[in-house]
C-alpha cells in the first residue's frame, strides 16, 4: 500500500503536471489559432492589394526603361556635341594656320587673333588626354605660335623704327602755353624779359599739351604684339626692340631742339655771352622735357604695357636715361664751373627751373629702375643752391672793393661801376623770394635781414670805391661833382627799386640818408634837400645845353 501510495501520489502530481501542461498548450493552440485567423484576414487583404501594385510595378519598370533610353540618348547628344567641338577646333585651326600664313603685314588684327585662336585650340586639347590625336595638334598649334612670334617681332621693329621720328622743334614749341612759345627759332625769345615772362605765364591759365609720339591708333596693336612676345617668353627681346627705337628717337628730338652735352671743359672755355645763352635755352629744354618728351614717353609705355608694370618701369627708364644724362651733365658743369658774380642769377635761375620741375620729375620717374634719375635731378639743385648761396656776394663786394679802375670818367659823369652795383642790386630784388629760400635752405636765421645786410655791405663797398676814385680828379669841383652824380644816381635807382613816386620822396630820400652818412668820409658829401638837388641839376643841365655839350651827368 505504501508502495502504490506512493505511485499514485507520483502519477497525481504527474497528472497535475500534464494537466497543467495540457492547459497551458491550450492556451498556446488558441493563441496559435487567433494569430493564424489574423493572418488569414491580412493575407487576404493582402491579395486583394497585390493586383494594383503589380499595375504600378510594371509602369514603374517602364518609366525606368524610358529614363534609361532617354539618358542614352542625351549620352548620345553629349558626345555628337563633343565630337562637334573637336571638329570645330580642328576647323578653327586650319582657318587660323591659313591666316598666319598670309603673314602680319596684310592684316595685322586678323594675324593677331590668329595667334589667340591657336593659343585656345592649345589649351583645349592640353585638357583633352583621351583623344588620340590631341598631341599631334597641341604641338602643331604651338609651332605654329612659335613661328607667328618670330613675324610679330620683326613687325614690332619695323613699327616702331617707323613711327619713331623725331618731333620737330616747332611742333614741341607749339604744345607750350602762349607766353612760353618763342616768336622765331630761338626758344631764348619765349624767355625775354626774365620774371616777366614767369610772371605772365603765372597770370594765365598754364596748359601744356602732350605732342603725339605715336599715333594713338596705333598703340593698341602694339600693345597686343608685345603681349603675345611677352605670353611666348620672348620679353626681353620686347625691351631691347622698344628701348633701341624710343631712346634713338628722343635723343634725335632733342639735339633738333637745340640740346648739346657740354663737360665742365666745354663750359671753362666760352664766352660769358655765349654761356649765358646756353643757359637760357637749358631752362627752356629741360621745362620742354620733362613736362612734353619726358612726359608723352611715360604716357607711351603705360600704354602699350600696361599690365606689366615691370616691364613698362625698366623700358622707360632704358628710354629716358641717357637724354636725362645729357640734360642733367650742363648744370652739373655750370654749377662746378669757376664762379663770379655774373652768374648768381643764371643759377638762380637755373635752380628756380629744378625746384619748378622736381616734383614732375618725382612723379614721372618715380619707379624704383629710375632712382639714380631722381637723385641726379636732386642732387643737382642742391649743388645749384650751395653755388648760387655761397660767396657770389661775398665775391661781388671784395670786387667792388678792390676794383682799381684808373680811367677818370670825365665830367664826373656816373660811373660804370656804380651802373654795374646798381643793376645787380635791382637784380637782386627781383630774385627776392628766391634768394629768401635759399637762405632758409643753409640757414637757420632770417633770411630777410640776411639778404639786406648782404646788399647793404655791398653799397658801403661800392661807396667806399667811388670815394676813393673821387681823387683822380686834381679839379674840387668835379671831385665833388663826381660823387654828387653818383649818390643821386643811386639814390633816384634806389627809389626806384622801392617804388617811390617820384625822386624827391622825403621819405625815400631818409632811408638813404644812413648810407651816406656811414660811409668812411661822410664830411666830403655835399648835403643837400632833394628840392636843392633838383633845382641846382635842373639849373646846372639848362647851362650844360646852352654850351652844347649834352646831357652826360644823370
Amino acid at each position: 500500500m505504501g508502495a502504490y501510495a506512493g505511485t499514485i501520489e507520483t502519477l497525481t502530481e504527474r497528472a497535475a503536471l500534464m494537466k497543467e501542461s495540457m492547459q497551458k498548450t491550450q492556451a498556446i493552440t488558441d493563441n496559435m489559432a487567433a494569430i493564424l485567423g489574423s493572418f488569414d484576414h491580412r493575407l487576404s487583404a493582402l491579395e486583394t492589394a497585390m493586383r494594383p501594385t503589380q499595375a504600378l510595378l510594371f509602369f514603374q519598370l517602364l518609366s525606368l526603361k524610358t529614363h534609361s533610353i532617354r539618358r542614352a540618348h542625351e549620352n548620345i547628344d553629349k558626345t555628337l556635341k563633343s565630337a562637334e567641338g573637336i571638329l570645330s577646333q580642328f576647323d578653327l585651326s586650319r582657318k587660323a594656320e591659313a591666316k598666319l600664313l598670309r603673314g602680319p603685314h596684310e592684316d595685322l588684327e586678323s594675324y593677331l587673333e590668329a595667334v589667340d585662336q591657336l593659343r585656345s585650340i592649345v589649351r583645349f586639347f592640353s585638357g583633352k588626354k583621351g583623344i588620340k590625336s590631341s598631341i599631334g595638334v597641341v604641338n602643331h598649334a604651338s609651332n605654329l605660335i612659335g613661328k607667328a612670334i618670330v613675324k610679330l617681332e620683326e613687325e614690332l621693329r619695323q613699327l616702331l623704327a617707323l613711327y619713331s621720328k623725331p618731333v620737330e622743334p616747332d611742333r614741341l614749341f607749339d604744345c607750350l602755353p602762349n607766353s612760353m612759345r618763342p616768336s622765331s627759332g630761338s626758344p631764348r625769345e619765349g624767355e625775354s624779359n626774365g620774371k616777366k615772362a614767369s610772371e605772365q605765364q603765372n597770370k594765365e591759365t598754364v596748359v601744356y599739351q602732350l605732342p603725339t609720339l605715336i599715333p594713338a591708333k596705333l598703340l593698341p596693336l602694339l600693345h597686343e604684339i608685345a603681349e603675345q612676345m611677352i605670353q611666348a617668353g620672348h620679353q626681353q627681346t620686347v625691351v631691347n626692340i622698344y628701348r633701341e627705337a624710343r631712346s634713338s628717337a628722343l635723343e634725335q628730338t632733342l639735339r633738333k631742339l637745340g640740346v648739346e652735352r657740354l663737360g665742365k671743359e666745354d663750359v671753362q672755355k666760352m664766352q660769358w655771352e655765349v654761356l649765358e645763352a646756353k643757359i637760357g635755352n637749358w631752362i627752356h629744354y629741360m621745362r620742354i622735357a620733362v613736362k612734353l618728351l619726358f612726359a608723352g614717353e611715360k604716357k607711351v609705355c603705360d600704354e602699350i604695357f600696361v599690365g606689366h608694370d615691370i616691364l613698362r618701369d625698366q623700358c622707360f627708364a632704358d628710354v629716358t636715361a641717357n637724354s636725362v644724362s645729357v640734360l642733367l651733365s650742363f648744370g652739373e658743369a655750370i654749377a662746378k664751373s669757376k664762379r663770379s658774380p655774373e652768374k648768381l642769377f643764371v643759377l638762380l635761375d637755373m635752380y628756380e627751373i629744378m625746384r619748378e620741375l622736381q616734383s614732375e620729375i618725382d612723379i614721372i620717374f618715380g619707379s624704383k629702375f629710375c632712382g639714380e634719375m631722381r637723385e641726379s635731378s636732386v642732387n643737382l639743385t642742391k649743388r645749384l643752391a650751395q653755388t648760387a648761396s655761397g660767396n657770389l656776394l661775398v665775391i661781388l663786394r671784395k670786387a667792388v672793393e678792390k676794383d682799381a679802375t684808373k680811367t677818370a670818367v670825365l665830367d664826373g659823369t656816373v660811373h660804370p661801376l656804380t651802373s654795374y652795383v646798381i643793376n645787380y642790386v635791382k637784380f637782386l630784388f627781383d630774385y627776392h623770394s628766391t634768394l629768401q629760400q635759399l637762405f632758409r635752405e643753409f640757414d637757420d636765421g632770417d633770411a630777410e635781414k640776411h639778404l639786406a645786410s648782404i646788399t647793404t655791405r655791398i653799397m658801403q663797398a661800392l661807396q667806399s670805391n667811388l670815394d676813393g676814385k673821387s681823387k683822380q680828379y686834381k679839379d674840387p669841383a668835379l671831385t665833388q661833382l663826381f660823387l654828387m652824380n653818383n649818390v643821386h644816381y643811386i639814390i633816384l635807382q634806389c627809389l626806384s627799386i622801392q617804388g617811390a613816386s617820384q625822386p624827391s620822396d622825403v621819405a625815400g630820400v631818409s632811408r638813404q640818408r644812413p648810407m651816406i652818412e656811414g660811409g668812411k668820409n661822410p664830411q666830403k658829401y655835399i648835403r643837400y634837400t632833394p628840392e636843392d638837388l633838383e633845382r641846382m641839376l635842373a639849373e646846372f643841365l639848362k647851362e650844360r645845353r646852352g654850351t652844347n655839350q649834352g646831357d652826360r651827368f644823370l
